[in-house]
């Protein structure tokens, strides 16, 4: 939740110092960067959130707290990325986005071991 606070706030000071006012969502470049960043993580994280969470409760805490971190990390580099150049972004996302394949199958694995094998 700190990390969506921080994008959101990003975007405040993005729009007072561009002069752009709600609802404007166009005007500079660097204003556009930082409101489709937050945006794209805003985007994801209920994805995020759900993943860990089942994947910390039936795959192990631990491994599930290490792939959150991670991503969390590689999710505020993509931010800061996006926010310079739009190239910026590209390493970042494929990690995070391999973070949350991670989660998914940890998430699959501890369900498919919860119902399946006693």
């Amino acid at each position: 939740v700190l990390f969506l606070a921080y994008f959101a706030m990003q975007v405040i000071y993005a729009r007072r110092k561009y002069k752009i006012s709600p609802p404007e969502t166009t005007g500079h470049p660097e204003f556009e960067r930082t409101f489709r960043a937050q945006a794209n993580c805003s985007e994801y994280f209920p994805i995020f959130i759900s993943l860990l969470w089942v994947a910390g409760l039936f795959f192990h805490q631990g491994v599930a707290a290490a792939c959150g971190l991670l991503y969390l990390y590689t999710r505020l580099k993509y931010f800061q990325g996006y926010t310079v150049a739009a190239q910026g972004r590209l390493a970042p996302l494929y990690a995070s986005a391999w973070l949350l394949w991670l989660l998914l199958g940890l998430a699959l694995a501890g369900l498919l071991a919860h119902f399946l094998w006693p």
